[in-house]
């Protein structure tokens, strides 16, 4: 379901006509250079397509709107070679509506002390060309990334790389569709949010559909087929009896198998990637999708509980945004449940009542039959497990009313200290930065929600670029907080973003 589109970047170098035709042929060649050591590193997702310097503001007019008209194209990474008169650009900046990077490098990474004259310096003038460029768009209060360093370093091309992933979840974000099946929880504030503006801001389109709606395309799915991805499930997974009848087992499992195939059809034939749920409408499903709901996040959908489309559509976001990702550790949607208090072992338990992601899964999995006291219905199967250890980012997109605000939090996942036989649910265990309680007060004074969008396989440099390329406000809980300097932050935000 994740295909990932074939996105290209494309790389423009600025120029002027002024050092002759020698000169432009060196700039080109240059370029061209650039571009293949960027494509041959082995470090970027996405492939970089050359185009010819752009030396006049007609020529860069044309090249941002074919840019523009490309679906392929996701992005423009821009670097001035030579000097640019930077008025040059103002049409076609104002015209370009795509991801922008400013590339601040040079073809040279030394000064050629024993040769240097005044054609190399005529010829290799990033130095105060990218300076001009960056003015403009500045002036222009455009959002763009800038990258500093020599193209042949590793580092440098991995910030490029990483800029490309983001550069994809703006461009894919205006194609998220989210299907709600029922309404959000009673009475429950952060999962709410106005839907319109998350459209404008963010291009999401989020749908409501009546719960026997989807019911229908669940009860049409065939025994057979039902039946053969029941076989996949037991071939795949460990099977967790505990006591119950193997044949009743087996048909608690087969529910969840026919709402997995049933609402990956209502989804593809409605052309939706995200979806969410609520255990108090259920209509005519005998279960709360979970093992279902499980699979389908690993497949690439996104999903919220309780009808929090907001989750819903950044684990869709983060899923594309990691999309083909080598030795990626995973991304789900996250809910926290309780603390671990006990000095120099603090942290917080997440989980959900059945709907985490395998793919954050550290070991075997298996399938649980348990009784839900919520929801009415059969004991639903659900995946059981536990997380990887590592770094990871949890992100809590909010509506303030006014305005929206991503949080974003470092945290460090670990092992449970002890087995925990009870609990029939996934579970993660983490630490947020800077500690337990700093971590904990910042997230609440931010406003967090409980329900979260996590991942292992982003940074909080990506989602802040994302936020900010959505024009909303971004804060950061990681190393560096402190409360004092967090509130100071927020009240700069309000004055800023709540205008």
């Amino acid at each position: 379901m994740l295909a990932a589109k074939n996105y290209k970047f494309w790389f423009c170098t600025g120029s002027q006509d002024l050092y002759g035709d020698e000169c432009l042929a060196h700039v080109a060649e240059h370029s061209k250079k650039i571009v293949e050591a960027l494509n041959q590193s082995g470090l970027l997702p996405y492939e970089v397509v050359w185009k010819p310097t752009l030396i006049t503001n007609e020529l860069i007019r044309k090249t941002f709107n074919e840019a523009n008209a490309d679906e392929d194209c996701a992005g423009v990474i821009t670097w001035m070679h030579t000097f640019s008169p930077a008025k040059s650009w103002i049409l076609g900046l104002q015209e370009y509506r795509k991801p922008l990077m400013h590339f601040h490098t040079q073809f040279n990474e030394e000064i050629p002390y024993d040769s240097i004259d005044m054609d190399f310096m005529n010829e290799n003038q990033a130095a105060h060309g990218d300076r001009e460029y960056g003015h403009i768009v500045s002036r222009m209060r455009i959002e763009r990334k800038v990258v500093v360093g020599h193209w042949s370093d590793p580092v440098i091309q991995e910030k490029i790389g990483s800029w490309m992933r983001t550069a994809v979840g703006i461009m894919e974000s205006s194609h998220i569709r989210v299907m709600r099946v029922a309404d959000n929880m009673r009475n429950v504030a952060v999962t709410e949010g106005d839907k319109v503006e998350a459209q404008i801001k963010f291009g999401w389109e989020i749908d409501a559909y009546p719960v026997n709606e989807i019911a229908e395309s669940v009860a049409a799915v065939s025994e057979a087929d039902t039946s053969t991805l029941v076989e996949e499930y037991y071939d795949k997974y460990d099977i967790l009896l505990e006591g119950r009848d193997e044949a009743e087992f087996r048909k608690h499992v087969a529910v969840q198998a026919q709402i997995e195939l049933g609402f990956e059809r209502f989804l593809e034939e409605k052309n939706y990637q995200a979806i969410v749920t609520h255990f108090g409408d259920l209509g005519a499903l005998k279960q709360l999708p979970g093992l279902a709901i499980q699979r389908l996040m690993e497949k690439g959908y996104g999903f919220g509980a309780e009808g929090d489309w907001k989750v819903a559509a950044m684990v869709r976001l983060m899923k594309i945004m990691t999309a083909g990702m080598k030795d990626a550790k995973g991304t789900s949607m996250l809910e926290d449940y309780t603390y671990n208090l006990v000095k120099g072992k603090e942290g917080i338990l997440q989980a959900h009542m059945l709907e985490i992601c395998p793919s954050i899964a550290d070991g075997p999995i298996s399938i649980k039959c348990q009784p839900l006291s919520m929801g009415d219905r059969e004991d639903p199967a659900r995946l059981v497990f536990t997380s990887k250890e590592g770094r990871g980012i949890a992100t809590s997109l909010i509506d303030l009313g006014n305005r929206f605000r991503l949080i974003i939090n470092d945290v460090d996942c670990k092992k449970n200290e002890k087995p925990m036989p009870k609990l029939p649910v996934a579970t993660n265990f983490w630490t947020p930065q800077p500690d337990m309680y700093t971590g904990a007060e910042a997230w609440i004074l931010a406003g967090g929600a409980h329900h979260t969008a996590f991942t292992y396989d982003l940074t909080a440099e990506q989602m802040g670029d994302w936020a900010n390329a959505m024009g909303i406000e971004a804060v950061y809980i990681d190393k560096d907080t402190k409360i004092r300097e967090f509130k100071r932050d927020l009240m700069l935000g309000e004055v800023f973003y709540g205008k």
